[in-house]
């Protein structure tokens, strides 16, 4: 029995699914044929012909994974495909002395992404805390010094190809990360595969990839709760804590008026303004930003009400 273009195609994205995911944590009793986006008719055929195999089976799910025979023919099809191998960018960013000067306090987060930014080798750093903290100030300033060299995801908005293609394309030295815990498992997977600095192969209807990653991951999250252990275990963990208002205040200032551009006194009207309505640094920048239109003490009205 030989293979259609629909049985190809299929193979094709049966191979991307099964190397992007972790058959232990995700599908050990077999994936579905909406995860794969295959149509039933067409993996029964596959399974007819020796290339899937069912692992599961009950009225309402039916678990299919690639046999050996399944998974070398569909190796096979993508063998003779444009190959694309990157090797990223690797080495340690080239770090400003005042990298952190707008951030009050946390030394020893500091010293720790610093450290972690300029070795050799990659060390992935994960700073955790309620919102409206110093975390995402950690990840604009590297985002600043590192420049095209850095990347910036938000977790609830990613997506298992914007993941891949973003690297592929952009070749970046660091992933930053806001919202880890809302990652979805497919780029979880894939993130985790990054973090060991492996080589990272995708199968793609066209093409294959073949990247080698030395990446260095800096990462914030609200929570820790629900993370799985094996992504907590490559990560260095750091807590950060509530700023005090006067901490708050003066970060306020230095953040309008060394990134927003913001006059002295402008940015001090700004943060006394906010003192006792606000914790949140991004508020500051969002009042600031509309100030020229409105007003300091509209803007405010406007957006805290």
């Amino acid at each position: 029995m030989e293979l259609t273009d629909k049985d190809i195609v299929a193979l094709r994205s049966i191979l991307e699914f099964e190397d992007s995911t972790d058959q232990e944590q995700e599908w050990r009793l077999g994936w579905t044929w909406s995860q794969v986006r295959v149509w039933p008719p067409t993996l029964n055929r596959l399974v007819t012909m020796g290339l899937l195999e069912i692992l599961f089976q009950s009225n309402s799910y039916r678990g299919l994974k690639l046999t050996d025979k399944g998974r070398a023919m569909a190796e096979s099809l993508v063998g003779d495909e444009e190959s694309q191998v990157l090797d990223l960018k690797s080495g340690p960013l080239e770090l400003p002395d005042d990298l952190f000067d707008d951030i009050i306090g946390h030394d020893d987060v500091k010293d720790l992404l610093v450290a972690a930014l300029s070795a050799e080798r990659p060390v992935h750093v994960l700073l955790a805390g309620p919102p409206a903290m110093a975390k995402s100030l950690f990840l604009w300033d590297i985002e600043r010094a590192g420049g095209e060299r850095v990347i910036w995801l938000v977790g609830s908005a990613t997506s298992k190809a914007g993941l891949w293609d973003l690297v592929a394309e952009r070749q970046p030295q660091v992933i930053l990360i806001d919202e880890l815990d809302k990652m979805n498992a497919a780029d979880t997977a894939a993130l985790l595969s990054m973090m060991e600095g492996g080589r990272l192969v995708r199968a793609k209807k066209g093409r294959s990839l073949d990247i080698s990653i030395p990446l260095r991951v800096v990462a914030a999250t609200n929570r820790l709760h629900g993370l799985s252990p094996e992504l907590l275990s490559r990560f260095a963990v750091r807590k950060i804590e509530a700023y005090g208002r006067w901490d708050y205040l003066a970060v306020v200032k230095g953040v309008l008026v060394r990134r927003e551009g913001i006059p002295g006194e402008i940015a001090e009207e700004i943060a006394r303004r906010l003192d006792g309505r606000s914790q949140d640094v991004r508020d500051a920048v969002r009042v600031a930003r509309l100030g020229p239109q409105l007003g300091v003490e509209r803007a405010i009205a406007l957006l805290l009400g």
